[in-house]
């Protein structure tokens, strides 16, 4: 019965010691689960703030960029007012000899035989 007993105590602890063992595989578990989380929690912000960054930078850019580009606007606006208004001047002044001209082109008809060909 000696052995028996030493037997029974001897499978007792074994269970006990898997019972153990599965307690700290599972906090291990667990405790990879909560770091693959906070890792991934992490990258997400990471992210976040490398966008967040970027945008600025770009609004920045696109501000001294665009300050050029206005600059470029109104120098070639006033520049095609400019040609505008030359167009204008030279259509007023020319514009009594053009109706002129097409006034006699349709009242002095000249008629021409038409030839045999």
């Amino acid at each position: 019965m000696v052995c028996s007993a030493q037997n029974s105590a001897g499978i007792q602890t074994l269970l006990d010691a898997e019972r153990e063992a599965s307690k700290i595989v599972q906090k291990a578990r667990e405790f990879r689960t909560k770091r693959v989380r906070e890792a991934r929690d992490e990258a997400k912000q990471e992210v976040s703030d490398y966008r967040a960054s970027k945008e600025e930078e770009f609004k920045k850019f696109e501000a001294e960029h665009s300050k050029g580009n206005e600059k470029a606007e109104a120098e070639a606006s006033k520049e095609a007012e400019k040609q505008i208004e030359t167009i204008r001047d030279a259509g007023s002044k020319g514009q009594a000899d053009v109706v002129k001209n097409l006034l006699s082109a349709v009242f002095d008809v000249k008629p021409v035989p038409p030839s045999k060909a």
